[in-house]
């Protein structure tokens, strides 16, 4: 009896070893490559060929005479794409890969904030229109240099687009200023933060700009300075 038992042990693991080598070269086989991949930070998402597949670490199968395409992202690192070949006459693909990701330069150099892109009261209790009108003036000369538009007897005031370019974005900041009431004497200022997702967006492309929860640091100050010196 215990002989027959050690022969049926024995059996099966042979036959679990056997099927295991099979599937292990049946890739082989059908010319599948497969490259285990793996990102420095552990809850990056992994996209193969625009399907999320993991966090931080895959297998990745690339068929007989196809490539594939791997995008691992993480808020606050720049995206990395990588596209893996198994085709004649280039290069094989690699049996690892190791993704070592980067910060995003646009999200060290800006701060999130709720006052982007909506308006914001400015009450003027103890300033006439033409010293607020002035100081409204200095504050946004401070900031941005270039004023595109402005009327006093509207109360309007817009600058120009602000441009900064980063490795994989591109930020464009302005300031709008309204005046909403005579009396009381009311204004409305909007500091707008837009950002492309993409590196030297032209200014000029609007359709590739979109609303960003993000200000410029360089910007982060200038709600306060206006709310702290028009009253």
């Amino acid at each position: 009896m215990k002989t027959n038992l050690n022969f049926k042990t024995i059996f099966l693991l042979t036959l679990l070893i056997t099927t295991f080598q099979v599937h292990a070269n049946f890739d082989d086989l059908v010319g599948k490559k497969k490259i285990e991949l793996g990102a420095s930070e552990k809850d990056a998402d992994i996209y193969i060929n625009g399907k999320l597949v993991g966090k931080g670490s895959t297998v990745v199968t690339v068929p007989k005479d196809d490539c594939v395409t791997v995008i691992v992202k993480k808020t606050a690192y720049l995206t990395e794409r990588i596209e893996f070949c198994n085709k004649k006459n280039m290069t094989s693909p690699p049996k690892t890969y190791y993704v070592e990701m980067q910060r995003d330069d646009s999200f060290d150099a800006s701060i999130q904030t709720d006052i982007a892109n909506i308006d914001i009261e400015l009450k003027c209790n103890n300033l006439e229109k033409d010293k607020a009108w002035k100081l409204i003036n200095q504050i946004v000369l401070t900031y941005i240099d270039v004023i595109e538009m402005t009327d006093k007897e509207t109360g309007y005031l817009r600058t120009a687009w602000s441009l900064k370019a980063f490795r994989q974005n591109t930020v464009r900041t302005r300031i709008i200023i309204k005046e909403s009431s005579s009396d009381p004497l009311v204004f409305k200022v909007k500091l707008i933060s837009e950002s492309s997702g993409l590196s030297m967006t032209s200014v000029k492309s609007d359709e590739l700009y979109k609303e960003w929860d993000r200000v410029l640091r360089s910007y982060s100050n200038v709600i306060g300075e206006f709310q702290a010196r028009i009253k």
